[in-house]
């Protein structure tokens, strides 16, 4: 059966002053009904780019260069805007970062949240209302029935992301695209959403990207993951096979940075030294050379390709460490991962 969701060697560019820079390059994955998957890596790695290219929504400078992006078998970067208004915000859905700058300030939430149920699912204007208002309780809104004609800045940036997340799930959508849909919301409201993307997944057989930060959302939601670097996907595989075994360096300093309670008071957090490269200024070889602690002379003149890794479980790799028997690095490596 063919994949709900298949993206397929996407590459974005941008159009600047100081000439075009790529933002994501060669990112592939697929998606099922009913799958999650996270996004994860640090901010400017291509994770928020990526799902903008899915939506279309690419600001007027920025346009996918190659590849191709297939929901229901049909390339959406074949489409006119006209039938990608027609799959946003009913087949797709998507919740953005920032809710300030997506919601209309000169409409009230009522108005914002009844165009697309009235558009999409066929309700009137009464049933709609009625319909908008059970979903801005489902997602933990007091005083739901005032808040409905109320306008954005009069709301929390909390309660305005609470909006954004009511509206993206009202119409039930095939495929939901959720960037960092928690950051602003407090660990009681946190759980309420992940819980309601649950039921959405389990009774529509939703599809889900989420992008995040947060390992422990990932934990929670994921079914695989995409670790992403520099615009690149570094590691793919089952949201398990990445937390017990992580082989990416870039992964494994990832999961080395995370808290433990059991961690004595006094343990020092491991970070990852440097900064992700600028896009005006790309290594050549492997884009994490300069903070990769087993980096070798091919990887700073070489860049390595996203290969399957030779075991039974779907894990893809980009590293040379897992391309040749390199035993010392790798054989460090593998400790590293076991500690």
């Amino acid at each position: 059966m063919a994949p709900l969701l298949k993206v397929d060697g996407i590459k974005t560019e941008f159009k600047t002053e100081k000439g075009t820079v790529t933002s994501v390059d060669n990112v592939s994955f697929e998606l099922n009904e009913g799958e999650t998957i996270c996004l994860v890596g640090e901010s400017g790695c291509g994770k928020s780019v990526t799902s903008l290219s899915i939506m279309q929504l690419l600001e007027r400078n920025g346009k996918v260069s190659q590849g191709s992006i297939e929901f229901e078998q049909t390339n959406l970067l074949d489409l006119t805007e006209a039938e990608m208004r027609k799959i946003r915000g009913n087949r797709i859905s998507m919740i953005f970062q920032e809710p300030m700058t997506s919601l209309n300030p000169v409409l009230t939430i009522g108005d914002q949240l009844t165009e697309s149920i009235r558009l999409h699912m066929g309700y009137g204007k009464k049933q709609a209302k009625a319909y908008a208002v059970e979903m801005l309780n489902k997602v933990g809104i007091p005083r739901a029935e005032e808040i409905f004609g109320d306008y954005p800045h009069r709301l929390s940036g909390g309660m305005r992301q609470r909006v954004m997340i009511a509206m993206a799930l009202s119409c039930k959508p095939k495929l939901l695209i959720a960037d960092e849909p928690t950051t602003a919301l407090d660990v009681t409201i946190q759980a309420q959403i992940l819980k309601l993307m649950k039921e959405l997944r389990e009774e529509s057989k939703t599809a889900i990207i989420l992008i995040t930060h947060d390992l422990g959302v990932v934990a929670e939601m994921a079914d695989k993951v995409a670790v992403m670097y520099a615009g690149q996907i570094v590691e793919e595989t089952d949201v398990y096979t990445l937390f017990d075994e992580p082989k990416h360096p870039y992964t494994l300093g990832l999961m080395k940075s995370i808290p433990h309670i059991t961690n004595p008071d006094d343990t020092r957090l491991d970070s990852i030294p440097g900064s992700v490269p600028s896009l005006y200024n790309m290594p050549k070889g492997c884009r994490f050379y300069d903070r990769c602690p087993f980096a070798m002379e091919k990887c700073r003149t070489d860049q390595p390709e996203l290969k399957p890794m030779k075991d039974k479980k779907p894990h893809s790799i980009r590293c040379f460490l897992y391309d040749e028997a390199i035993d010392g690095s790798r054989e460090t490596l593998n400790k590293e991962v076991r500690t």
